[in-house]
């Protein structure tokens, strides 16, 4: 008769960051509940503890085992990579790897079932593990998500997921998700065989027991697929590195191409590539790009706490102006689940906004539940009356300083004493606007970069009067709404636009000296942004970068070519034709040209001298939260490490 779980460790053994209960079927509940830590990471002691269960539980005879978090926050969020940025050698690099691998492979090898219930995150090593179990279950529930996001850090899945994941789910969608660290949500995990079922929370325990105590026969691939995984596997190669090298420059990004490689040639085993080898763990770790993108995850954990300085959480949101700009903020709260009311001066100038919202919904949603609950959540609100019921009232209405004092009047008579008033201007000073207001203290910067969904950064702009705590305030709303607060001072431009305009007026007076757009795009694409700067004013709208340029350059004359194509019409992206014709969201280009050191050096020195003057200027706090900021609000080359990192390297 088989033993119970209990009975397969010594009674008198406790570990600091596990829990094994025993189920009356024989079946092991191995719960992770990581001790001073409210999220789940695999650290050394954790994995050394995991170890030292499986080791006790494989000379038993349980009837199964399953895995749990302890923790609301999710089940787990990957390796710690605290530890990857205290690492002084390779060799402790790869200490941490070959921990992870051996434990991935003995979970593995254990001769009983194995579960993972996955409720909440599971990422990075999170997923490893869940993949070395026989079988997994998602929770379906908005939090739920899978995704290998080591290649976002310039390193590879070491413990076994570029091994595991295309033997579980093909090849072709396995490389997608490691070669881009993507995401999936329960639903999806299921369609692609990630895992074996997608339950709702109330039956996923008896869900998890039940599939244990059956264990049915693994899931194979079809013919195809295990061809693919074998034999063929050269087809998928070379199609995916096609793919990959009309996104990412193997100079700027090997990981990717690491992944590819370790796949492709040494089925995933990332002890198997020679030393000096491109799909070697080493050469990668022993790389600038690893290095430099490890840091920006820190700066952006860094971010993530700027926000957590205060408790505040808003209910309810008014945003006053349903353009662009305003429409789509308004419909990003509404989807973070806070209910909006947008204002505009009639319905008809409302529809344009609620439609791009519908169609965020479902973009980004899918399911109907959560659509329906997402479009209720947002109200048209011709009269304004929102505003008094707002916790965070945003305007977002066009850049006229008299036009936005008049609305600020309007809008502080009939506020909560308690709302945050926010200004989502792009270039005029806070102070300025908010010079008639009773109360200027509660006025605060909160500036959202275009395209809203797809733009991480938000920029909270704390005027000479404006209040310590409603700056605080408002960073905990932005990460509420799951953006990265910036803090900065009042100032024109601001960080980012003040950055980015001599950046683009560069370009821009290359274009009226000679110098094709193409070729100046490709110059900024060499150098690694992930946009050339005229495709990017493009994208902005020719009519926007004019007026920020005024506002920022005072009387000087805009570039010649730039006016001539806001005078006719010919505005970007938005209106089909700027510096170049657009067709389906592209931008229609020609022949590059030639594209020399000199012209990338040229074209780039501007934004470094900007940036080295923020700085100096206090407009942020240190140079670190400028790289920060320029990073995910101008995407400044990630593997660079952020311009003043950038600079700071090439003179050492």
């Amino acid at each position: 008769m088989a033993r119970s779980a209990a009975e397969t460790t010594d009674s008198t053994m406790t570990y600091k960051h596990w829990k094994l209960d025993a189920g009356s079927e024989g079946i092991g509940w191995l719960t992770f509940d990581k001790a001073d830590s409210s999220t789940n990471t695999l650290s050394a002691d954790v994995i050394a503890e995991l170890a030292a269960i499986l080791d006790a539980l494989r000379t038993q005879r349980a009837r199964g085992l399953v895995i749990r978090s302890g923790k609301a926050s999710g089940f787990i969020a990957g390796a710690d990579v605290e530890e990857f940025t205290r690492v002084e050698s390779t060799e402790q690099a790869l200490a941490i790897v070959r921990r992870g691998w051996d434990l991935m492979n003995k979970l593995a090898a254990l001769p009983f079932p194995t579960l993972a219930l996955v409720d909440g995150f599971c990422m990075g090593g999170g997923l490893e593990l869940a993949l070395a179990c026989r079988y997994r279950i998602a929770v379906d529930q908005p939090g739920t998500r899978f995704a290998l996001p080591e290649v976002m850090l310039g390193i590879l899945p070491g413990w076994g997921g570029v091994m595991r994941l295309p033997r579980v789910i093909g090849p072709s969608a396995a490389l997608d998700l490691l070669m881009t660290g993507r995401s999936v949500d329960a639903r999806r995990a299921k369609r692609i065989g990630l895992v074996d079922a997608s339950v709702p929370p109330r039956v996923m325990d008896n869900a998890a027991r039940m599939l244990v105590l059956e264990a049915p026969p693994q899931r194979k691939l079809a013919l195809l697929q295990r061809l693919l995984n074998g034999p063929l596997k050269f087809v998928v190669a070379a199609m995916a590195r096609r793919q990959l090298r009309a996104k990412a420059r193997p100079e700027h990004y090997p990981a990717p191409y690491a992944i590819l490689d370790l796949w492709a040639k040494y089925d995933g085993d990332p002890f198997a590539p020679p030393p000096g080898n491109p799909a070697s763990i080493a050469t990668l770790v022993e790389g600038d790009t690893a290095r430099n993108l490890i840091r920006v995850f820190m700066l952006q954990e860094r971010m993530k706490a700027l926000g957590k300085a205060s408790d505040f959480t808003a209910r309810r949101v008014h945003v006053a102006g349903a353009g662009v700009m305003g429409g789509d903020i308004a419909a990003w709260c509404a989807m973070r689940g806070i209910t909006v009311t947008l204002q505009d001066q009639s319905a008809e100038r409302l529809a344009p906004a609620m439609k791009r919202a519908a169609e965020l919904f479902k973009r980004r949603l899918r399911d109907k539940l959560r659509i329906r609950d997402a479009a209720d959540r947002l109200i048209p609100d011709v009269s304004g009356e929102g505003a008094r019921h707002a916790d965070v009232i945003i305007e977002a209405i066009f850049e006229n300083l008299e036009a936005k004092r008049a609305l600020f009047a309007r809008l502080e008579a009939i506020a909560k004493p308690t709302a945050i008033l926010a200004s989502n201007t792009s270039s005029l000073k806070l102070a300025d606007i908010g010079a008639e207001l009773a109360d200027p203290s509660r006025l605060v910067g909160i500036h959202f970069f275009n395209p809203v969904p797809q733009m991480q950064l938000v920029e909270v702009v704390s005027g000479s009067n404006t209040d310590a705590e409603t700056a605080a305030k408002a960073a905990a709303f932005v990460r509420q709404i799951d953006k990265l607060p910036l803090p900065v001072r009042d100032s024109p431009g601001f960080l980012v636009n003040r950055v980015l305009g001599p950046y683009l007026n560069q370009a821009l007076k290359l274009v009226d000296q000679g110098v094709a757009p193409e070729t100046l795009d490709a110059a900024a694409l060499r150098f690694g942004m992930p946009m050339g700067p005229i495709e990017l004013a493009d994208t902005v709208g020719l009519d926007i970068c004019m007026a920020v340029g005024k506002e920022l350059a005072g009387e000087a004359q805009p570039p010649r070519r730039l006016k001539e194509l806001v005078d006719g019409g010919n505005l970007g992206r938005k209106t089909g034709r700027g510096f170049y014709e657009w067709r389906s969201g592209k931008a229609q280009k020609g022949a590059t040209g030639s594209v020399t050191p000199e012209l990338v050096e040229q074209l780039i020195a501007p934004y470094l001298t900007e940036a080295q003057a923020a700085v100096s200027e206090a407009i942020v706090a240190d140079a670190d939260l400028a790289d920060a900021g320029l990073i995910f609000g101008t995407g400044f080359a990630p593997f660079r490490g952020g311009p003043l990192h950038y600079l700071k390297c090439r003179k050492s």
